[in-house]
């Protein structure tokens, strides 16, 4: 039986088997087929086999040396002779070679052109991940809006072919884009929707990634220990899979991180407490309790740097830059919070360097800012030259919010920019400067639902600092004035709604719908404002965090 046959053969197989996300059986499969995949060649019907494989590779079967092997018996010298169904799966193939090496905008030419023949070629599973691999370079990029309407159609598309397994993948990356806007409502839904659908499948990795998207939206929401929750779910789930994947790394760089915001927490609550016992008698200060304490917290950050250190031995050999970067970064919060500057600072760069290398905007505005972060911690703690760390936060603050506004991660420019608005803040202050930054961290983090609005420390602290430093007579005299630089109709509005309405609330007795009957706006807009404007009722607080 020639080796051409026997591909032929297996092509249907590996098709409904990825389809329907039998993974297990299709690797199986695949496994028991390897002498065939050794034979195969520059044959008609061979191409669609080694597309078919490289989209395997990303499911779980094989690395990208076995993709290179593979392309390497067609050369492009004998491609042009081959039917066009087998070229296009050979540039799916290169497609994963350019992602595997972290190359998106190469990977992301192959697909548009697979996507180019949809109107040509009878292969709907081909086409839905075509448009699905492209939808997950933009994604990688940070252009949202693209990355969201390739998934959708490659969604409809894997439907429309009776793959509804396929289709969950597909949710699971517009479940993502919807958290990035702040829709968490609306992620949670379709994550549910692609659980159930998963959740009779051998495809360990997608379900741990419904869990790990769980975390993700339950961190947001502030909810620790909840995400720490799903994050070990999540981790169950691809060690079920019987490999040390990506994913797995991801997530436990994202449980380490978790455990350190916990770890914070925990912190912030006995300083608390040791502010309001001050004065109080040696006795009622319990110092055994609070020895306890903080053991462990100081536990948990262990589990935090064992977690990152696991994750780095898994992204290393795979030389993923971008997760690499993203432990760095982890580690080098946890330094600030020990207090150790110069580590921080050192885990800062190795994420810069490994993001310049791969042309990585999201990694190197996030090193960028915790840069200027560590800059800032220095000039508050009186840690050598305030003139030179100020000189450094401003350069690296300037860097971190082109980067990130070559992006459209929302969230991340909002953080550059409340951090280069601190940065003003230092001496010599310049409040206008710090002002517009304040402004426009607001408008990126302007809530489509409550549930965006997840409290950042540093934002409240910038607020804190420009928007009562600046007088409120002034600023309505310069307004009055026709002064109004650098700032739009909608900043005045906003502004002038963050200076009323808070004072209209205290005169009804801060309670949300009498302001809004008064104003003739809806409760939401109300809370939105006191919100933004750093005011909010404690059962709302308390109801948002619980």
């Amino acid at each position: 039986m020639s080796a051409g046959f026997e591909a032929q053969a297996l092509v249907e197989r590996l098709r409904n088997d990825l389809g329907h996300r039998r993974i297990v059986e299709g690797v199986r499969a695949l496994e028991q087929a390897r002498p065939t995949l050794e034979e195969i060649g520059p044959d008609p019907g061979c191409g669609v086999l080694c597309g078919l494989v490289a989209q395997w590779s990303l499911a779980g079967f094989g690395d990208a040396a076995l993709i290179r092997r593979l392309l390497e018996r067609f050369p492009r010298d004998r491609r042009a002779g081959l039917p066009l169904i087998d070229y296009l799966h050979l540039r799916m193939g290169e497609a994963v070679l350019a992602m595997s090496n972290e190359e998106f905008e190469e990977a992301t030419r192959h697909l548009l052109l697979v996507v180019s023949f949809e109107g040509e070629v009878a292969d709907p599973e081909l086409l839905a991940m075509a448009n699905f691999w492209a939808g997950r370079c933009y994604r990688r990029t940070g252009q949202y809006a693209d990355s969201l309407r390739y998934t959708e159609h490659a969604e409809a598309l894997a439907l429309a072919s009776g793959y509804p397994q396929m289709a969950a993948t597909m949710q699971i990356t517009r479940s993502w884009l919807a958290f990035q806007k702040g829709k968490l409502a609306e992620a949670s839904a379709l994550l549910r929707q692609a659980e159930e659908a998963l959740e009779n499948t051998s495809d360990f990795v997608n379900r741990g990634n419904i869990q790990s998207a769980h975390g993700r939206i339950a961190r947001r929401q502030g909810k620790y220990e909840r995400a720490w929750e799903c994050f070990e779910r999540a981790i169950c789930a691809y060690r079920a899979g019987g490999r040390e994947t990506p994913q797995l790394a991801r997530t436990l760089t994202n449980l380490g991180f978790v455990k350190r915001l916990v770890a914070l927490d925990a912190q912030r609550g006995i300083d608390r407490a040791a502010e309001s016992r001050r004065g109080a008698d040696a006795e009622s200060q319990a110092p055994r309790s609070i020895r306890e304490h903080r053991d462990r917290i100081e536990a948990i950050r262990r589990e935090a740097s064992a977690h990152l250190d696991e994750a780095y031995a898994i992204y290393g050999p795979r030389q993923n830059h971008r997760g690499i970067a993203g432990v760095h970064l982890n580690r080098g919060f946890l330094h600030l919070d020990a207090g150790d500057l110069e580590g921080a600072a050192s885990e800062a760069a190795e994420a810069f360097a490994n993001g310049i290398e791969k042309a990585d905007h999201i990694v190197m505005a996030r090193a960028r800012t915790l840069q200027c972060i560590v800059e800032n911690t220095a000039i508050e703690e009186q840690v050598g030259d305030a003139a030179q760390h100020r000189e450094a936060a401003e350069v690296f603050a300037r860097d971190a919010v082109a980067f990130a506004d070559s992006t459209e991660n929302r969230r991340l420019r909002a953080r550059a920019y409340v951090w280069q608005g601190l940065t003003f803040t230092a001496a010599p202050a310049d409040l206008e400067a710090a002002r517009r930054c304040c402004q426009q961290a607001n408008t990126l983090l302007q809530p489509e639902s409550l549930e965006m609005q997840y409290t950042w420390d540093d934002l409240e602290a910038l607020k804190a600092r420009v928007l009562h430093a600046h007088p409120v007579e002034t600023m309505l005299r310069a307004w009055s004035a026709g002064i109004a630089e650098h700032t739009s109709f909608q900043q005045m509005t906003e502004e002038f709604a963050r200076i009323v309405i808070p004072k209209i609330w205290e005169r009804e007795g801060r309670k949300v719908a009498r302001v809004a009957r008064k104003l003739s706006i809806s409760p939401k807009k109300v809370r939105r404002i006191l919100h933004s404007a750093g005011v909010s009722q404690p059962d709302e607080t308390a109801r948002r965090q619980a």
